[in-house]
């Protein structure tokens, strides 16, 4: 058996701790040298804003009619083209006159049979009277003569009636625009029969001004009405209902503002939300009847709120957080409750004061709970 040197059993002792001693310093080396992550921070800033909901809103015109004949005929004359304005009073369609005047004339002849008739029993019962004073007549004579003399003048009032009926149906004969707007496609020709059971001849729609419904939330409502000290029957006739905005299908915003003119008396309870209407002069007719629009509603005073950059938002599946490096240079977790956005900032309801510093960049770099090194961000919002 082989045994070894004292000196070699101590060197082969030595080399394992000194290896082991180099990992141990090897490994705390880095540790002590690493620095703090640098990140760029913003403050939390306040602003007044003016606070806005938008809804989903549909044009319907203030007056709006189907063009029906009223009498049966045939269409004599059209006045009209597909799609023309028209003003109160102009004539539209012509329906063929000829058998309407025809029974009018008729009935003119009627009335004045009628008065014959009215004037012959009058001199009867004048001449039945004359021979009762001279009691060569019996009483019952007169009497007849006083019942025809009434019926005479029923049959003079039925012929005036029925000359009325026949000049309104020969007036129906034209047909004019109950009130000023634009027509639609014209659906009928010259020479058809049109009359009451038969479709509308056309669609005239008012333009100007027009109306544009929407719903609003029970809640806006509310806060409305609490600022206003107003109920929902007065809240349209006070000078200082909410302004209301419009933007068009094709994104644009309409350049006028609308009024309150109705809010319905319930809220619908599958919604939550009352019906309510404004008008806008509509002076460019760029609100259409039917047509869909965003409704716009600003509060009537501004409220201070707390910003901070959209670019300082996380989220995770308890909701919307940021990271707050503290006055320890500390990282903080923050769960904020965030309301609209405000350009590229966005409005913190709840979970954040003014002057505390968020994390907008390096976020990825750092975890809650290490120190950083921040420097403030080259543009801070707000200023």
């Amino acid at each position: 058996m082989q045994t070894r040197s004292p000196s070699l059993l101590m060197r082969m002792r030595w080399v394992p701790a000194t290896l082991t001693g180099l990992a141990v310093g090897l490994t705390a080396l880095p540790m002590d040298a690493q620095e703090a992550p640098k990140v760029s921070v913003a403050a939390a800033y306040t602003q007044e804003i003016t606070e806005e909901a938008v809804f989903i809103g549909r044009g319907e015109a203030i007056d709006k009619v189907d063009i029906v004949a009223r009498v049966s005929g045939f269409l004599d004359e059209q006045l009209v083209e597909d799609g023309s304005t028209v003003a109160e009073g102009d004539l539209l369609f012509r329906i063929e006159p000829d058998l309407y005047q025809a029974v009018l004339e008729a009935r003119r002849a009627d009335l004045d049979k009628a008065e014959a008739n009215l004037e012959l029993a009058g001199v009867e019962l004048a001449r039945k009277e004359e021979l009762l004073r001279r009691e060569a007549t019996p009483a019952s004579e007169v009497d007849i003569a006083r019942a025809n003399e009434l019926v005479a003048e029923a049959a003079v009032k039925s012929a005036q009636a029925a000359i009325r009926q026949a000049e309104l149906d020969l007036s129906y004969t034209q047909i004019e625009a109950p009130f000023a707007g634009r027509l639609g496609r014209v659906a009928t020709s010259v020479g058809d029969v049109v009359g009451p059971a038969n479709p509308p001849l056309v669609t005239l729609v008012r333009e100007t001004p027009i109306h544009v419904t929407f719903a609003l939330n029970e809640k806006r409502m509310i806060d409305v009405l609490q600022q206003l000290g107003e109920t929902a029957e007065t809240l349209a006739e006070n000078q200082r209902s909410p302004d209301v905005h419009v933007t068009l299908p094709n994104g644009a915003p309409l350049d006028e503002v609308g009024r309150l003119v109705f809010v319905d008396n319930r809220v619908d309870p599958l919604t939550g939300a009352i019906v309510m209407r404004a008008e806008f002069a509509n002076t460019q007719r760029l609100i259409v009847d039917g047509a869909f629009v965003h409704v716009r509603i600003s509060a009537l005073e501004p409220t201070l709120r707390v910003l901070i950059p959209q670019a300082a938002l996380q989220r995770d599946q308890r909701g919307d957080f940021v990271l707050v490096v503290n006055d320890k240079q500390m990282v903080e977790q923050r769960y904020v409750t965030l309301g609209d956005t405000e350009g590229t900032a966005a409005i913190v309801l709840d979970g954040l004061r003014e002057g505390e510093s968020v994390i907008v960049e390096g976020l990825q770099r750092v975890r809650p709970g290490v120190a950083v090194d921040a420097v403030v961000a080259a543009e801070q919002p707000g200023e």
